[in-house]
């Protein structure tokens, strides 16, 4: 599930200013683990993208996220585990844009689970507790979730100021 060695990092001065250099590696895992809201894109079983906004948790190497079992996102990645997840900011002139590419697997181990409910807790305050059940988190108020951890492949990270295109790529 994580990503243990440092990626190939590799500026693409097609898309990037003279005077841009790489994003290095912490800098876009800083941003990763700070960001409030990801985009999740999964793929529809006819093909058609579906993306919605969501909350999430960057731990041990990858992106984590939840959601209920017969939510559409969950239909999607029982038939297709590959997916986008980005973050960033929403100024032209200003931040860092971060897309990682990779396949969503189950999250089920117990221990593991607690860590993250935690983590989520932690990240988004109590409104956000999560209890643990057989393989997946539980609040008593809206149900089961199951939970998916996004080792990523490739990310890219979009530079702004100035603009500069990163990639990282794991082995």
């Amino acid at each position: 599930m994580s990503t243990s060695s440092m990626p190939h990092t590799q500026l693409d001065e097609r898309y990037s200013d003279k005077d841009a250099a790489a994003v290095p590696w912490p800098t876009a895992v800083s941003q990763l683990t700070e960001a409030e809201l990801y985009w999740l894109t999964t793929v529809r079983p006819d093909a058609r993208p579906h993306v919605t906004p969501l909350i999430g948790v960057w731990a041990d190497g990858a992106l984590h996220f939840c959601t209920g079992p017969d939510e559409r996102k969950a239909e999607n990645l029982r038939a297709n585990p590959n997916v986008v997840l980005t973050t960033g900011t929403n100024s032209l002139h200003r931040g860092l844009d971060l897309v990682v590419e990779g396949e969503a697997t189950r999250v089920t181990d117990s221990g593991r689970l607690r860590t993250l409910a935690t983590a989520w807790e932690t990240k988004y305050s109590a409104q956000w507790h999560f209890d643990v059940g057989d393989g997946v988190f539980v609040n008593p108020e809206a149900g089961e979730a199951a939970v998916f951890a996004v080792s990523p492949r490739t990310v890219f990270g979009f530079g702004k100021a100035p603009y500069s295109q990163t990639r990282w790529r794991f082995a």
